[in-house]
């Protein structure tokens, strides 16, 4: 077996052949979904873009109730410090 049918996995025209054949189903697949290349593309970058937003959205919102929380927190343990120390 040579090298390059080793790498390829099969003879090239046998190889060839099954990606023809499998290149034929996926695509009659991602019309019949309406689906184009680029549109699958466009896709995946906007849900990224949408996790990242949601990513520091969240980080955001998570700050806001720690800074919330603070506006509490912060002062009844002052308090509860400076009576401690009587």
């Amino acid at each position: 077996m040579s090298n390059l049918n080793r790498f390829l996995g099969g003879s090239p025209g046998t190889v060839l052949a099954k990606l023809i054949f499998l290149s034929l189903l996926v695509g009659a697949f991602m019309a019949f979904l309406d689906i184009t290349p680029v549109g699958l593309i466009e896709g995946l970058f906007n849900w990224l873009a949408s996790i990242l937003d949601l990513s520091f959205e969240t980080v955001k919102e998570v700050g806001l109730w720690i800074l919330y929380g603070a506006v509490i927190v912060v002062p009844l343990w002052l308090i509860s410090r400076l009576l401690s120390r009587r």
